[in-house]
């Protein structure tokens, strides 16, 4: 058998390159711009865009990207353009021999980036973060500034991340702009006042990929379902908190996530803290500790046929300390925690089961989802008023896209979210990261209506129209929870009810570089009648993803 050697050689160079080059798992912030294109590409039935659980990485995106670059004969004009800018941040980038550092200069696919390295083993990309933002309104008068840097890359099998932001922010009416709202969580920083305060934010993972494959550890938030104005299951109201996420594809119809995560439990362990015996320096003389909080959370999403996808998930909250069984990604968490805990309610953890349906496409250019959070169930007794603890949350909702002219986008919701919800006998134990919701932002005992439209006149300026109206119970008592029979009704100790009318307008004018603005009207009416009117104005340049 004759062998021809060069081309022998050019297989085994191309086979070495490809290894080399294999895009590996690097996380994208869930506020990218690419989430909602490709959300609506796959409404198209353009793409299989599996994004039930984010972030996803960028390997995945760039891979989606290119099957629409294949198909852009199918594409209108507005798309290709978004297509092409896109492709610019995600588009994989052959490597060379040059360890050379680039600063603030496009690379190949004509990206501005801060700073860049492209070799055969290593890649490494920085750009610098920044914004300004006036917020007005009744009541509110807020300068925010912030600085910060965002790098990530690869090298071989791992990728790696940072993202770090401060923001300071100045005026009046700090408190209540993120009281009962979307807005992600803070932790405040120094010594807040009334008209100035400081946080920061930080992203981080180091993460190891194989083919189908996927172990991180990280710092991020981790979401999980959908829904337009909040998430039932998790969200990005609470701040971000690090965990170890394990992501398992073995089949292009099943995909297996499991996420270990440490919390903040914000309630100081009076038995742990000690005084430090060290004298005259105030705060200093005592060791505080805060009580240990985790949560496991494993999920199974299956897809039966392209655009259906079917996830089954359990989550466990659990405090005090580290438990080795929830570290078993396989483990049956609610059976496990009965049986460690002697079947005894006060010295067991506060589990959740969850489900996830959506349907892409199968009626042409929509997308069908449902959403159910399980808390506490008793199914035989689920239909008896005088027994039924059914302590569980769910969104239905839709919407279509291409009505009438091109990329407008119509689309409804429905949320509701039952007594006691999130609550647990142990406050440790509350579905909470450092008291922010990990869930719906409005915790529990609510209902809300959503009815949006999403437009985009000319590539990447993006409006947005939103009307909700939100019912809104109290939070009750922990004997009401466990002991009363019946359990009180939806809505029960009634707190208020509101109207708002949301509009929002961005335009990205470079990769990761916002004009934004936005306009909230909200009415809200309280239980003994009293009405009040608010509204809220936000105009900023934003560099960097938020």
């Amino acid at each position: 058998m004759r062998i021809n050697f060069k081309k022998l050689l050019c297989i085994v160079l191309i086979t070495i390159t490809t290894i080399h080059l294999s895009a590996q798992t690097v996380w994208e912030n869930q506020n990218s711009e690419v989430y909602p294109y490709l959300y609506r590409m796959a409404q198209k039935g353009m793409i299989d865009f599996q994004d039930i659980i984010r972030p996803i990485s960028r390997k995945q995106i760039g891979e989606l990207l290119l099957e629409l670059e294949n198909k852009s004969t199918q594409l209108s004009a507005v798309e290709k353009k978004e297509l092409v800018f896109y492709l610019q941040e995600f588009r994989p980038i052959i490597a060379n021999d040059s360890d050379k550092i680039h600063l603030v200069k496009k690379d190949v696919n004509k990206r501005l980036r801060g700073l860049f390295i492209n070799t055969k083993d290593f890649q490494l990309n920085a750009d610098p973060m920044g914004s300004i933002m006036r917020i007005t309104g009744s009541g509110k008068s807020i300068t925010q500034m912030s600085n910060g840097i965002n790098f990530w890359g690869q090298s071989k099998r791992f990728g790696f991340q940072f993202y770090y932001r401060d923001y300071t922010e100045t005026g009046n009416g700090i408190d209540s702009f993120r009281k009962e709202s979307p807005e992600p969580g803070i932790i405040k920083l120094f010594n807040p006042s009334a008209t100035n305060q400081n946080f920061s934010e930080i992203r981080a993972s180091l993460t190891y990929s194989w083919n189908n494959g996927s172990i991180s550890v990280g710092k991020d938030h981790l979401l999980w379902g959908y829904g337009e104005n909040g998430r039932i299951v998790l969200s990005d109201k609470s701040p971000t908190y690090p965990h170890i996420r394990f992501d398992y594809k073995p089949f292009k119809w099943m995909q297996f996530n499991y996420t270990h995560a440490w919390l903040n439990s914000n309630i100081i362990d009076s038995n742990a803290s000690y005084n430090t015996g060290t004298i005259g320096t105030g705060t200093g003389e005592m060791r505080i500790q805060y009580i240990p909080k985790y949560m496991a959370t494993h999920t199974l999403i299956f897809k039966p046929i392209k655009g259906l996808d079917i996830a089954l998930g359990e989550s466990i909250v659990f405090s005090d300390k580290m438990d080795i069984g929830f570290l078993i990604p396989i483990n049956f968490f609610k059976v496990y925690d009965n049986n460690r805990s002697n079947y005894l309610l006060n010295a067991g953890s506060n589990g959740q089961f969850f489900l996830q349906v959506s349907s892409r496409n199968h009626l042409k250019n929509t997308h069908l989802y449902g959403s159910l959070f399980i808390d506490e169930i008793r199914v035989s007794e689920m239909f008896n008023a005088a027994k039924a603890r059914n302590q569980l949350g769910y969104t239905i909702g839709g919407s279509v896209t291409d009505v009438f002219t091109p990329y407008l986008t119509i689309g409804a919701e429905y949320t509701r979210v039952n007594p006691f919800v999130y609550s647990n006998l142990l406050p440790a134990q509350f579905y909470t990261q450092y008291q922010h919701p990990l869930g719906d932002w409005m915790g529990n005992n609510f209902d809300r209506s959503t009815f949006f439209l999403k437009y985009t006149p000319i590539p990447r300026l993006k409006t947005y129209l939103r009307y909700q109206h939100i019912r809104k119970g109290g939070t009750g008592t922990i004997a009401q929870q466990y002991t009363a029979v019946p359990q009180p009704d939806f809505l029960f100790d009634f707190q208020k009810k509101r109207t708002d009318l949301f509009f929002q307008a961005s335009y990205e004018l470079i990769n990761n570089f916002y004009f934004t603005g936005s306009y909230q009207y909200l009415k809200q009416t309280l239980a003994n009648g009293t009405t009040t009117n608010n509204n809220t104005m936000q105009i900023g340049i934003v560099f960097g993803l938020r």
